[in-house]
């Protein structure tokens, strides 16, 4: 079940991926964290509209590095209100991509978006079903997500045309290639279709991968499964479980980028190896996650 989305503004092609700054790789010791504030369902209802009002007011209207700045910003500010912190974890020598690449992520929570958002806006491929969401589906809309029928066959087909073009003109997206969300414990399979586009394209693709911790006291804790919308739940059900939970911090690891890429079936291995790998790497010092 993949949830809502928000994107960043398309650029002009360039012979070779753009590098931004990013941020060091974190410090595995002592963590900060930050708790939701008092009465957090309602400021988070208050923020939604916060929202809604910007994009009505102001989004369309500034250049495309405000529009990203307003995306990221709002994206913290709704981490902060449930509690959550965000660590970055970058290793040397591996550049952040912010033109012509497509990046995959594994896929745990409605949260994993707000977390890429908050770490670097990116245009987000999303399930049709979400742009009839009320509130989530206008913002989502709004800021330019790739919605796709999965029910339709030809309708995979027309998505990747339209991605490969986005790709080609030097423009970012990024996609949950598991299709649907899981426990974070491992990653699940996942569908080589989409990654035509970035063959297509000859584009670049960049791995990267989430995973919720609940620490204790400041240090190294378990994996979290609090944020997790897997079953049955509904949004309410996981909102009540991450607030319940305290503190979490949500640790996205950053792949080096994977390029001359010859089919989208070795793209596909290629970016759930090294997803699969990050995700090993995070969970080692972790305690087992506990079951709620």
């Amino acid at each position: 079940m993949q949830r809502p989305v928000s994107p960043a503004p398309e650029a002009d092609r360039a012979d070779v991926p753009h590098v931004v700054s990013a941020p060091s790789p974190v410090d595995d010791g002592d963590i900060a964290v930050r708790r939701a504030p008092a009465l957090a369902k309602y400021r988070l209802i208050a923020h939604i509209v916060k929202g809604v009002w910007l994009i009505v007011t102001r989004y369309k209207r500034v250049d495309a590095g405000r529009q990203q700045q307003m995306v990221r910003l709002w994206a913290d500010q709704l981490l902060a209100l449930c509690g959550v912190t965000l660590k970055v974890h970058l290793p040397a020598g591996v550049s952040v991509l912010d033109q012509g690449a497509m990046v995959v992520s594994n896929h745990v929570s409605w949260l994993d978006i707000y977390v890429i958002n908050a770490w670097r806006p990116t245009p987000f491929v999303a399930k049709s079903e979400i742009a009839r969401w009320p509130v989530i589906g206008f913002l989502a809309t709004a800021i330019g997500t790739v919605f796709i029928q999965r029910e339709r066959r030809g309708d995979a087909k027309r998505i990747v045309d339209q991605l490969s073009n986005v790709l080609r003109r030097g423009g970012l997206v990024c996609l949950f290639p598991e299709g649907t969300t899981g426990a974070g414990r491992t990653i699940m399979p996942f569908h080589a279709n989409i990654f035509q586009a970035a063959v297509a394209a000859d584009a670049p693709v960049q791995p990267v991968c989430l995973l919720y911790e609940r620490p204790h006291a400041g240090r190294r804790g378990e994996q979290s499964l609090a944020p997790a919308y897997i079953g049955d739940m509904s949004l309410g059900d996981t909102l009540r479980a991450v607030l319940k939970e305290g503190p979490i911090v949500a640790h996205l690891y950053v792949g080096q980028a994977l390029t001359g890429l010859a089919d989208r079936r070795s793209a596909s291995q290629a970016a759930h190896a090294a997803i699969a790998g990050m995700l090993q790497e995070m969970q080692a010092p972790l305690e087992a996650p506990q079951d709620h």
